[in-house]
């Protein structure tokens, strides 16, 4: 997930994130979801960053 030129790697299996921390990172300041999103496989790509479409889609 990409929020600004920050990356944040959850992994929700493991990691013990709340829900009002996920919305957080997932929502916009107009309470949609951030763009671009998209799964790929079990990943959910959050946001613009070219290094993580790099890594995960190459």
């Amino acid at each position: 997930m990409a929020k600004g030129r920050k990356i944040v790697d959850l992994d929700l299996t493991k990691d013990t994130t709340e829900e009002p921390e996920l919305l957080r990172l997932l929502l916009g300041p107009s309470g949609k979801l951030r763009a671009p999103t998209i799964k790929v496989g079990g990943s959910l790509l959050v946001g613009y960053s070219q290094e993580m479409f790099t890594s995960v889609l190459l």
